[in-house]
């Protein structure tokens, strides 16, 4: 499965030598440094932070330090080792789209002649804004520390080393730091006529500080420390092999440690993609207010826990969300130039995508982060409106805004959807005036230019980019019948009834086909795809090959019985196909399209292809080791791979599917199973491959946690435009207690208070604008016995629910 696009040509390795001629130059510095009231250390600020310590055996994989303009990418143990394949071994490091400033950096200490480098933590601890790194006994008598953030807004971070002494005289010691640039553009620079040129590094007297060019751009890095040299001379520093034209500049200082004391040392590092002057006004920008703007991320991270903030009884679930919550800030991505908008996960994805976009945007909208989403929003219409123009969305576009692919079917009717969605939480008709436009186009470009018998069931590649796979595709014919219903909420909520009429017409005729063309009573599921005789059998041949491949017997001997039946069939044959198993059939459970009958059946179905972290993104990968098997999948893979995967985002779906059809507590298995990811080998992130491949943080994961738990579990639904709120929990069993805290709805703000005993159900709800309706909702006859602030109330009905619809800040509850 490829999730996103090929690899671009592969770029020829070059290895680059810490030696003279690659300006490995060093700056001796004699001062000491001691410890002023000027220089806090930043350390002090996550004190009372929460923090996740990493797993030994995965110090040597990666992390991330992240802000919107730059981020850092390395080994938990201190190290950057090449890493990546989307520009091979190059997407680790720094970078300040859509240019890299370096590979990565090297330290050392020197003692009595004795020297030590920093390339073997001994513990990697993260924090929702930071991490570190801790080094033991680097000495008898030294233990180090290397603290690292990037500021919002900046190009530019600052890392932090602590210097602890043991004993009880003073220590003098020697530390070099070498930075390893390497100035080079994004993927698919060469589209935008980024061409590399070798590095070059210039020593700045005056600011104490390297400046590095790439010779044929105004591309630049600078770093440096807060404290004045004497001299400066070269020198060699630790090994570090790398690929790329860099060079190498050594930083050499003299510290004196009070004894049993510590003293700190910031490096700060800033980039340009424009000129010197900028690089160097960010440097001292950020050296002189690192402290304050480390406060400020440190509140404005509060602020993410504060809002749809959740307490409930399984307290991993719980911490899980509130980290993804943080792993999604540390996705967004800005380039003045083109944008600021959610990437889809790091190292190898930090641009920006169609699908991976609407997915995460369906569920960040309920977190409460509407400029987020705006802004997210306006990036992806903007790029496909110039890319294509037709109201195609596109799939991928690096962030030097060239487009990789112009979009895959499934982004048109995703992107409905999800301004839909959009919309039901905020209420802005101006949102909606400005995008439904592009819908309109979206949806007439999907059906008059790709579905050529006119069944209203475009053909062509959705979610499962398997070769073959581009006939009339399940989640694609799913999405399109909830865009077209979604499109008809949108234009009857813009005055057009006679467009609304027609969006609900198409939405009720492709429910029936799905229905009826897709569902396969036989292998009680949904098919992969509608097709002719001829492509099916084209296809079961690629997956027996792939299922013989990977030593998978029973898919062998299932495909090869298929594959008997399809030669029976007369050549005109065209119908829906079960093949792979692909995870895209639990769609219509996903968008609730499925009928309730062959939704049980359906979901009974998919939960057999599972493993204890998930659902397997291509069904016939499984086996039977996989019940029982939690190891990891990233052993031994030579070469970047996707067969085989359990990933975040089928499991997700499944997820929404079992509450769709009221299975909560099924519901909630499989977002336990996706929660023992949660810090397997990236404390406080979620891979996108479960438990270790792939990117070590996904933005979808946003989607598969908070539609669940906010839209689900709490059951919160609104409809911001009439000033409406939906509420109709759905709690696993399990849960006795839980909680949500300040929801955004339009200009509201919502919480709730659910507590189970016996057989009452005690709500407390509270609202900033008491004028909203609270349509509080279960299923019917579940309740009798209705009291609202100690009254008893009359409740209502509809075909599907009993209710009541009250007003008010405060409501507390009762039913029996």
């Amino acid at each position: 499965m490829k999730t996103r696009g090929q690899l671009a040509s592969r770029i020829l390795r070059r290895h680059k030598l810490v030696t003279a001629g690659l300006a490995a130059v060093v700056l001796l510095v004699s001062t000491c440094i001691q410890e002023t009231a000027a220089q806090q250390p930043l350390q002090g600020l996550v004190k009372q932070v929460e923090s996740i310590s990493g797993k030994q055996e995965y110090l040597a994989s990666p992390f991330v330090t992240a802000g919107n303009r730059l981020y850092m990418v390395g080994h938990q143990d201190g190290k950057f080792p090449d890493l990546g394949w989307h520009i091979t071994g190059e997407m680790g490091g720094i970078w300040d789209h859509p240019i890299k400033l370096m590979d990565g950096f090297t330290a050392a200490v020197s003692i009595n002649q004795q020297s030590v480098c920093l390339d073997k933590a001994d513990a990697f601890i993260n924090y929702p804004f930071a991490n570190k790194q801790v080094y033991q006994r680097v000495a008898d008598v030294l233990d180090m520390e290397r603290f690292q953030f990037v500021p919002d807004n900046k190009e530019g971070m600052v890392v932090e080393y602590t210097f602890i002494n043991k004993q009880s005289r003073p220590l003098t010691l020697q530390f070099t730091w070498t930075a390893h640039t390497d100035l080079r553009p994004t993927w698919l620079g060469e589209r935008t006529n980024m061409v590399d040129g070798p590095d070059v590094a210039t020593w700045q007297a005056k600011t104490q500080t390297w400046l590095a060019k790439d010779q044929k751009n105004d591309w630049f890095v600078v770093f440096g420390a807060n404290v004045p040299a004497r001299q400066h001379h070269q020198n060699k520093s630790c090994e570090f092999v790398s690929a790329g034209q860099g060079c190498a500049a050594s930083l050499v200082y003299t510290i004196t440690v009070p004894a049993n004391g510590k003293t700190q040392l910031p490096i700060t590092i800033a980039g340009s993609y424009k000129s010197a002057e900028l690089a160097n006004r960010t440097f001292a920008d950020v050296q002189k207010n690192a402290y304050t703007y480390l406060a400020s991320k440190k509140k404005r991270y509060a602020t993410i826990d504060q809002l749809a903030s959740v307490q409930v009884p399984d307290k991993k679930l719980e911490q899980a969300f509130r980290w993804v919550k943080y792993n999604t800030d540390w996705l967004i991505r800005e380039v003045p130039e083109i944008g600021r908008g959610l990437s889809a996960g790091l190292p190898d994805y930090p641009w920006w995508f169609g699908a991976d976009g609407c997915y995460t945007l369906t569920g960040l909208i309920t977190t409460g982060n509407r400029q987020l989403v705006y802004d997210s929003v306006d990036l992806l219409n903007k790029i496909s409106e110039k890319e294509n123009g037709n109201g195609r969305i596109i799939h991928e576009v690096s962030t030097n805004g060239a487009v990789f692919n112009p979009g895959n079917l499934n982004e048109v009717p995703q992107f409905a959807s999800m301004i839909a969605e959009v919309y039901r939480w905020t209420g802005d008709k101006n949102f909606l005036r400005k995008y439904f436009p592009t819908v309109k186009k979206g949806m007439s470009w999907l059906l008059a230019e790709n579905d050529k018998d006119k069944n209203l069931l475009p053909d062509g590649f959705g979610m499962m980019e398997i070769h073959g796979m581009n006939s009339e595709m399940i989640d694609v014919a799913v999405y399109t019948q909830d865009a077209f219903a979604s499109a008809a909420y949108m234009a009857a909520e813009l005055g057009d009834k006679t467009l609304a009429m027609d969006y609900q017409r198409k939405a009720d005729q492709l429910k029936t086909k799905i229905n009826t063309d897709f569902w396969v009573p036989e292998s009680g599921s949904y098919a992969d795809f509608i097709g002719t005789k001829a492509e099916a059998l084209q296809l079961v041949e690629g997956a027996i090959v792939r299922a013989d491949t990977l030593n998978k017997p029973w898919a062998v001997e299932e495909l090869k019985a298929t594959q008997r039946k399809l030669r029976s069939l007369p050549d005109d044959t065209k119908k829906g196909f079960v093949l792979h198993h692909n995870w895209v059939v639990n769609t219509p459970m996903e968008t609730g399209v499925a009928d309730p009958d062959k939704a049980a059946i359906a979901l009974q179905t998919a939960s057999k292809f599972t493993n204890p972290f998930g659902l397997f993104v291509t069904g016939i990968d499984r086996d039977e080791s996989a019940g029982t098997d939690e190891g990891s999948f990233n052993l031994n893979k030579k070469v970047f791979t996707y067969t085989g995967a359990v990933m975040t985002l089928p499991t997700g779906v499944a997820t929404i599917g079992e509450n769709n059809y009221g299975h909560p507590d099924e519901a909630l298995d499989y977002l336990k199973r996706m929660t023992k990811t949660f810090s397997y080998a990236f404390p406080g992130s979620i891979y996108e491959v479960s438990p270790d491949y792939g990117m070590v943080t996904q933005a979808w994961n946003m989607y598969s946690y908070a539609v669940p738990i906010i839209k689900q579990f709490f059951g919160i639904r609104p409809e911001a435009s009439r000033q409406l709120i939906v509420v109709q929990p759905q709690m696993p069993d399990a849960w006795d207690k839980a909680s949500v805290s300040s929801v955004a709805v339009g200009d509201n703000m919502v919480s709730l208070d659910y507590a189970k005993a016996g057989g009452q159900l005690t709500l407390s709800i509270t609202q900033k604008q008491p004028n909203w309706t609270v349509r509080l909702a279960f299923p019917k006859g579940k309740y009798r016995n209705w009291q609202v602030n100690g009254k008893k109330v009359p409740m209502q009905s509809n075909a599907d629910s009993d209710f009541v619809e009250l007003s008010g800040s405060s409501l507390r509850v009762r039913l029996q």
